[in-house]
């Protein structure tokens, strides 16, 4: 049977063929490919599937118009034990190898959960690669104390599990003395030197956390994340069942949020810190297990989650990505709930994943209201960490898990998914994946398998009659929002070090649904930002160090140049981020500090030291009363400083977009060979009938609808410097805006 997938009939829009030719300059909507069309998160209920019912499902998302599937097995069907098929086995491996094949006879693409359920484990991790937690001990000896006790773990369950890492001695008079050669077999014999002493256990124990929702097969530990080994170790088992098995590997594997839970440790972790803070965290630990939040403290337990935000970046993030590429394929990754810093872990994979998770309030006019829903905690600011990590490092494309518990199953509308739709596409992502799509065979009675998440897209939910419509308005969205490069204004510095200095407690994990409490100063500021008419991608300390200028521009490691930086009172930065952003400005660039200059270094290690250096370079920039707005030549470049945000960010000379700062719009902007263009949504109470000043100058425009596939010339005229359209937009509906920078030829106008 051939299918034709349906996104191969939206070519087809306002009577014109896209592969018609067409003169220069006239307007047309981007080719279709399969990355524009969305995707879907494919749950394999006990992996229970076979080769007849692949095909059919896959069939009937083809002629819907999914582009791709990303193969995700959880727990199976009640009653159904007998059919479900474990990960892994030559069996799933066939249904794989059958479901690749049939992605590419239908044109879409086939990506593959390197796991089941969530997070990455199962029975292929030992007790000894399973993710690891410290556990602390205390003791007590009075000076010439003979101690022989046993050292062990007090928890009945860590008993044969957990591990003596360390044992330090600390003195009332400031002597810390390593006693843990002291310990043979569990006993400990020692003498107290002179003083009181305070004896600190140091164990790695196990969290025990099991892999959640696994499926047949998958069921297990969740490895330790930290650990090279742990990571190594579980990839070799991929690796012998596509080797064993004969079956090509999938184009893209995927990792979902990062909800490993309790593990704050790995066995390594105390060489490691050593050798990146340049001191030992174990002659510290009673200033590390300090309740009360002293700057030492506060300084210490920021060096330790630094090391564990490098330990995940670079023993589970890239060792993933390489074993991927390795094997043909690419990585998508979820960074959030992470404890590092997400920037630098988005970048790290070629398609950085956030997830928006409930029901977002627009006060969209005639919007049905819903009773059970769930409040979107991934606002613009959260969504936004993803797209700048793909937009700063070269990145083509940014994904979603898209409606995660809006409403409650058979209540979501497709009217209530279309506005968190464009709040993603507003906040830079441009390839979206469904959450989701159980697997269900023809044979089985309505409602048919159902997974307990929301939004259920599938063809039992009386949704799917007009998801044709909404997937075709997905797909000419995404071609535009796919099409060219990034152009927001600003990099927008990443305070991370203040949010490890300042938040309480020991692990620190960045979390969707607690990010307003973790960085609520930088969220204000990502606001004021973008109502003051502009958009900016965050950027890390890591980022800034390899961006340059070059042509009038800021240009990151991944060829995306921008008009300035902003640094939004942020307190701790390393000497060589801001000497490197001195530098930047000394040779052409505009650098922006809100509030305050950062005042003071990062961590403990040689903590003297760094700041002689530090405030050698903090003279070095202009002495100024943030009070006030001012500019300050810096070399060829300036810096500008200030507490008001839309006067000092106006200083920059950057032109504002009207249709955020006065008609309430939400943006986002690109540019491409011919000129630039905009995905504008109304996500308002109100509309908009009138002209509006762009942000860029243009000789013409069109107008795309999305949603009925319309396009046409707009109305343009020019006010002195600046380039006006004419919009009309109702409350929740959004357009497509592309400018040129010449006449358009032989174009039809836009229906106003």
């Amino acid at each position: 049977m051939d299918i034709i997938p349906h996104f191969k009939h939206i070519l087809t829009v306002a009577g014109i063929y896209l592969t018609t030719a067409i003169p220069v300059f006239s307007q047309s909507w981007p080719e279709i490919t399969i990355e524009s069309c969305p995707a879907t998160r494919w749950w394999w209920l006990g992996s229970a599937v076979d080769t007849a019912n692949l095909t059919y499902n896959l069939e009937t998302y083809a002629q819907a118009g999914l582009g791709g599937v990303e193969i995700t097995p959880i727990y199976g069907v009640q009653g159904n034990d007998t059919h479900e098929i474990p990960f892994l086995s030559p069996t799933w491996m066939r249904m794989l190898q059958h479901t690749c094949s049939e992605c590419k006879r239908l044109g879409m693409e086939t990506d593959m959960n390197a796991g089941t359920g969530w997070p990455f484990g199962g029975p292929m991790i030992s007790l000894e690669n399973a993710a690891t937690k410290a556990i602390f001990q205390e003791y007590t000896a009075q000076e010439g104390e003979r101690l022989r006790i046993a050292i062990e773990v007090e928890d009945p369950k860590q008993r044969g599990v957990a591990s003596l890492n360390r044992l330090m001695a600390f003195s009332d008079k400031g002597k810390r003395i390593d006693i843990t050669s002291k310990v043979k077999n569990n006993w400990l014999d020692w003498t107290a030197p002179p003083g009181n002493w305070r004896l600190i256990a140091l164990f790695c124990g196990k969290t025990f956390q099991q892999v959640k929702r696994a499926a047949p097969g998958g069921k297990g530990y969740v490895m330790d994340h930290f650990s090279g080994k742990a990571v190594k170790q579980y990839f070799a088992t991929f690796e012998q069942a596509f080797r064993e098995n004969k079956v090509p590997y999938p184009h893209t594997f995927f990792n979902d949020s990062y909800e490993v839970y309790g593990a704050d440790w790995t066995p390594g972790l105390l060489t490691e810190f050593a050798h990146r803070r340049g001191y030992r965290l174990e002659n510290y630990l009673p200033e590390f297990l300090n309740p009360v939040r002293t700057d030492t403290t506060a300084r210490i337990l920021s060096d330790y989650r630094e090391t564990l935000a490098e330990l995940l970046l670079e023993n589970f993030t890239r060792q993933w990505t390489d074993w991927a590429h390795k094997n043909g394929s690419i990585t998508r990754n979820q960074a959030h709930g992470s404890p590092a810093n997400l920037i630098d872990v988005y970048a790290a994979v070629d398609i950085p994943e956030c997830e928006g998770f409930g029901l977002s309030q627009f006060h969209i006019k005639g919007l049905r209201q819903d009773s059970l829903t769930k409040k979107n905690d991934s606002d613009l600011s959260m969504l936004k960490y993803a797209s700048s990590a793909a937009h700063i490092a070269g990145k083509p494309y940014t994904s979603t898990e898209t409606f995660t518990w809006l409403t409650e199953h058979f209540r979501t509308s497709l009217s209530q998914c279309k506005p968190d739709m464009d709040l993603m596409f507003v906040s830079g992502i441009n390839h979206m994946f469904f959450h989701g799509t159980p697997y269900s065979p023809k044979e089985a009675e309505w409602p048919g398998w159902l997974f307990y998440a929301s939004i259920n897209m599938n063809p039992t939910n009386s949704i799917w009659h007009d998801a044709p419509s909404f997937f075709d308005y997905i797909t000419r969205c995404q071609s535009f929002l796919q099409m060219g490069k990034p152009d927001n204004d600003f990099l927008i510095y990443l305070p991370v070090y203040d949010m490890w200095d300042e938040q309480p407690g020991r692990l620190l994990l960045f979390s969707i649904h607690h990010m307003a409490k973790l960085a609520p100063k930088f969220i204000d500021a990502i606001h004021r930002i973008n109502n003051s008419g502009y958009d900016g991608d965050y950027i890390s300390d890591n980022f800034i160090r390899s961006t340059r200028f070059k042509d009038g521009q800021l240009i990151t490691s991944g060829e995306t140049g921008y008009k300035a930086l902003v640094v939004p009172a942020a307190h701790l930065m390393p000497n060589d981020v801001l000497a490197h952003l001195l530098k930047l400005a000394q040779q052409g660039a505009t650098i922006v500090f809100l509030e305050n200059y950062p005042t003071d270094v990062p961590g403990y290690g040689q903590l003297e030291q760094k700041r002689k250096t530090y405030q050698q370079t903090l003279q070095k920039l202009p002495s100024v009363s943030f009070s006030e707005t001012t500019v300050t030549p810096i070399g060829k470049g300036k810096i500008i400083t200030g507490t008001d945000y839309a006067r000092t960010l106006a200083s920059c000379n950057i032109p504002q977009e009207e249709m955020k700062t006065k008609f309430g719009l939400q943006a986002i902007r690109r540019v491409n060979d011919s000129g630039h263009h905009y995905f504008i949504s109304s996500l308002q109470d109100k509309g908009v009938n009138d002209w509006v000043t762009l942000g860029t100058k243009a000789k013409a425009a069109a107008l795309f609808n999305p949603m009925t596939g319309e396009c046409g010339e707009a109305k343009v005229r020019q006010t002195g410097e600046q380039t006006q359209v004419y919009l009309q937009l109702k409350s929740g509906e959004s357009v497509i805006l592309q400018t040129y920078q010449q006449p358009l030829q032989a174009a039809r106008p836009w229906n106003y």
